[in-house]
């Protein structure tokens, strides 16, 4: 099946320029120069992927982001910010709302379909496998289902923030680096920032509420999870 990418940027050329490279790719397109135009059409057909412009004359992509992660129906599909601001914290903040990726302009449209497809592809299965549990049975992830239960209650993660779980606890009780990580969940494509582990792994853990301290933090390593 086709997947649908829905852009948000008020810079004309670059929605029609992206809609045709997309499109050349495989990938059906939906594009908005303004907010309140995306969410009068959002509920009609859901897409599989949001590019989100930070700048935008209604409202700015961050508060987009965050209104997508504040809804059941869109909290679990990525989210990639697009903007010309480049630096740290700009990408930080993206992240810290739940977006799963920054990509900042002038980008190469190669580089951001490789994004694109890498983000899509996580949550392919990697093994017959399809349920683990840790903490006695309290947190169980479903890979079948896409599903994560803490506490017999269904939690919502991203893309990234499942790939991430489900990466610890298969190998529960081994310390990971950040490079392994960044590795598994980004592979060969990975054009990312150190940080952007810390930042889902800080979110990770809010999820899991009180059991948020089976992700352990090795210093100068990386991270590990364990009953």
């Amino acid at each position: 099946m086709t997947k649908l990418i829905t852009i948000v940027d008020d810079e004309e050329d670059i929605l029609e320029a992206l809609s045709v490279f997309l499109k050349k790719n495989g990938y059906d397109v939906n594009t908005y120069t303004n907010a309140t135009d995306f969410f009068k059409q959002l509920k009609k057909k859901t897409p599989d992927l949001f590019i989100l412009d930070l700048m935008l004359p209604d409202m700015d992509g961050y508060d987009i982001c965050k209104k997508l992660k504040n809804d059941p129906n869109y909290s679990s599909l990525p989210v990639i910010m697009l903007s010309a601001k480049s630096e740290e914290s700009d990408k930080i903040i993206g992240l810290e709302l739940g977006a799963d990726d920054y990509v900042t302009k002038p980008f190469s449209q190669k580089e951001l379909i490789a994004r694109i497809k890498v983000i899509l592809k996580r949550n392919v299965l990697k093994n017959t496998q399809t349920t683990t549990e840790i903490c006695d049975g309290k947190i169980k992830l479903n890979k079948e289902n896409y599903e994560v239960i803490v506490d017999n209650k269904k939690i919502v993660l991203t893309i990234t923030e499942f790939k991430l779980l489900e990466l610890m606890m298969s190998r529960k009780g081994t310390v990971l680096s950040r490079d392994k990580i960044l590795d598994y969940i980004w592979g060969e494509d990975k054009i990312v920032i150190d940080r952007t582990v810390d930042v889902h792994i800080r979110h990770l853990r809010k999820k899991l509420g009180k059991y948020s301290d089976a992700i352990k933090n090795i210093h100068g390593v990386g991270y590990k999870i364990e009953d």
